[in-house]
C-alpha cells in the first residue's frame, strides 16, 4: 500500500489500519441541536401604485430600493378562458409563439436572435399562458430595464406568428400530450376537470384533435382581437419609483394605439356536470390516479380567505390532513394533497393522489371522509395556526425576490382585489378562526356530493361504467355512472 493511500485510510479510521466503530458522542446542548427560532420579523410589503396611460394600459409598480434589480412583466387578458369552442389550446399556442420571432426596428428577428438579445441583458424571456392572461417576464439590473421592456413590447405587439413555428410548436405540444395521457395521475386530473365543469371553458383541455384544428389564421385573429393596450398590464417591482415606472411605460408603450372597436370575449358561464363519478380505463397502467373535486370560492367571494385556509388544512403540504391520513398513517401513496382554483364564475377544490389499483377506491373514500370531517369537527387552534403559518410563510418568501413580488402584485390585480390591499394578506389569513373553516365546509362541501374520477387498470364495479382511454374526449362533457 502506498504511503498516500495509508494516510488516507488512517484519516478515515481514526489512525487504525482497519475500520472501527467509534462510540456515538452525546450531543452538546446549544451546539449540536437545531437552532432556536429567531425573533418574529414584520412582513414588509412595499406600497403598490396603480396608474393608467392614455391608451388604457395599466401600470402597477412596487418600489423596493436598495438593490439595482427590477422584475418587469407584461400581462395581457388573452388567457385560456378565451379559447373558442372546439379550439382548446389556442391561447396557449399563441403565447408560445410570441418569443418565436418578432419585428424589431422594422426588421424580422427570429427566435434565436430574440433569445440572444434577452441573454445579453442578463435575463431570459419567460412566457406563460394562464387562465386569464398571457404573460412575458424578465428580471434585469436597473440600467438594463429600458432595453428589456423595449424587447418585451416588440415581442408582445409585433410577433411574427410564422406558420413553420406553429407547426413545430404543435408537434412539441402533441409529444408532451402523449406523455400526459400515459400518466394515470394526469388523466384523472384532466377528466376530473371536465367532469366538474362540464361544457364550460374551464373544463377544457387540449386534445390531439383540438391542436390539429388550430390554424395560423386562428392564432392571428386571437392576437389581433385580444392583445391590445386596454387589456394589458405592465408590472414593475424593484428598484424603480412609481413616477419612473409610469414614464417608462409611456415611453415604450404609450404609442400603442387603442382600437376603437370594443373587444368581443368568449363567454365563460359555468356548466357543471351532474355526474358524480367517472372511471377512465387505462389498460396496463402501473397505478391508478384518484381525484376528488368539490366547490371552492369564486374570485369575488367575501369568504375567499376562509376557503384558502380550509383548502390548506385539507390538502396544503406534507402535514395536511389528506397526506397525514392517506400517506403517513396508511402508506397508500407517496403523496396526497389538494388545492383550490378560483374564477369569476366559480371555483373548484381538487384532492389528488396516485396509488395501487387495489386501493384506489379506498383512497377515494378516505378523501371524502376527510372532506366531511372538516365540516363536522372544527380544527384545533394549534392545527389551524400551523396551516395559516404555512400560507403566510409562503407569501412572505415570495416577497423576498422581485420576481415573487411582481407575481403577487399581478395575482392581486387579476383576482379583482385592490392592489393597495396586498399588505392585508397576512392579517386576513391569520384572522380566520377554526369555526369559520368548519362553517365554510359545512355550507359548501356538504351541500352536494363531491365528484370522483379514477383512472387506471381497475376492475369494474356494479353500476359503474368505464370510459376507455381511447374514447376519452376532453372536449365534451364526460360520461360517467348514471
Amino acid at each position: 500500500m502506498s504511503l498516500r493511500r495509508r494516510r488516507l485510510l488512517q484519516s478515515l479510521t481514526g489512525g487504525a489500519g482497519v475500520w472501527s466503530m467509534q462510540p456515538v458522542r452525546a450531543a452538546s446542548p446549544g451546539v449540536d441541536g437545531p437552532p432556536l427560532p429567531g425573533p418574529q420579523r414584520p412582513l414588509a410589503v412595499p406600497d403598490v401604485v396603480e396608474q393608467q396611460l392614455g391608451n388604457g394600459l395599466t401600470v402597477l409598480s412596487a418600489h423596493r430600493p436598495g438593490y439595482p434589480l427590477v422584475t418587469v412583466a407584461l400581462h395581457t387578458r388573452a388567457g385560456r378562458d378565451q379559447d373558442p369552442p372546439g379550439m382548446t389550446g389556442l391561447a396557449a399556442m399563441c403565447a408560445g409563439l410570441l418569443p418565436k420571432g418578432a419585428r424589431r426596428k422594422g426588421r424580422a428577428v427570429d427566435a434565436s436572435t430574440l433569445a440572444l438579445q434577452a441573454e445579453a441583458l442578463g435575463s431570459g424571456l419567460d412566457v406563460a399562458s394562464g387562465w386569464r392572461t398571457a404573460s412575458l417576464v424578465m428580471t434585469v439590473t436597473t440600467p438594463k430595464l429600458p432595453a428589456a421592456l423595449a424587447l418585451m413590447a416588440d415581442v408582445l405587439r409585433q410577433p411574427l406568428l410564422r406558420a413553420d413555428e406553429l407547426d413545430r410548436l404543435r408537434v412539441q405540444t402533441l409529444d408532451a400530450l402523449k406523455l400526459t395521457l400515459a400518466s394515470p395521475g394526469e388523466v384523472s386530473g384532466l377528466a376530473a376537470r371536465r367532469l366538474y365543469w362540464g361544457a364550460s371553458v374551464h373544463g377544457g383541455s387540449a386534445t390531439p384533435a383540438s391542436l390539429q384544428r388550430l390554424t395560423l389564421e386562428a392564432v392571428q385573429r386571437h392576437h389581433a382581437s385580444l392583445v391590445r393596450p386596454d387589456r394589458t398590464v405592465l408590472v414593475l417591482a424593484g428598484d424603480i419609483t412609481p413616477d419612473a415606472a409610469r414614464a417608462l411605460g409611456q415611453q415604450l408603450l404609450g404609442d400603442w394605439p387603442r382600437p376603437a372597436q370594443p373587444v368581443l370575449t368568449a363567454a365563460a358561464a359555468p356548466a357543471q356536470s351532474q355526474a358524480e363519478r367517472a372511471l377512465v380505463a387505462m389498460a396496463g397502467s402501473g397505478q391508478s390516479g384518484v381525484v376528488l373535486t368539490t366547490v371552492f370560492a369564486a374570485l369575488g367571494d367575501a369568504d375567499r380567505r376562509i376557503a384558502e385556509v380550509a383548502a390548506a388544512l385539507l390538502g396544503g403540504g406534507y402535514s395536511s390532513r389528506l397526506n397525514q391520513e392517506i400517506r403517513i398513517k396508511r402508506g397508500l401513496t407517496y403523496s396526497a394533497g389538494g388545492g383550490g382554483e378560483s374564477h369569476a364564475v366559480g371555483g373548484m377544490f381538487s384532492a389528488y393522489a396516485q396509488t395501487q389499483h387495489a386501493t384506489a377506491r379506498r383512497v377515494a373514500r378516505l378523501m371524502q371522509d376527510e372532506l366531511q370531517r372538516v365540516a363536522r369537527e372544527a380544527a384545533t387552534d394549534a392545527e389551524l395556526a400551523a396551516r395559516k403559518a404555512n400560507l403566510v410563510g409562503s407569501f412572505a418568501r415570495q416577497l423576498e425576490t422581485t420576481s415573487g413580488l411582481a407575481a403577487q402584485v399581478a395575482s392581486q390585480y387579476f383576482q379583482g382585489r385592490p392592489v393597495g390591499q396586498l399588505a392585508r394578506f397576512a392579517d386576513e389569513v391569520l384572522a380566520v378562526t377554526p369555526e369559520q373553516v368548519r362553517g365554510y365546509a359545512e355550507r359548501h362541501w356538504m351541500a352536494q356530493p363531491p365528484r370522483v374520477v379514477l383512472a387506471g387498470d381497475l376492475p369494474p364495479e356494479d353500476g359503474e361504467r368505464h370510459v376507455p382511454l381511447a374514447t376519452l374526449d376532453l372536449e365534451q362533457p364526460l360520461l360517467s355512472r348514471v
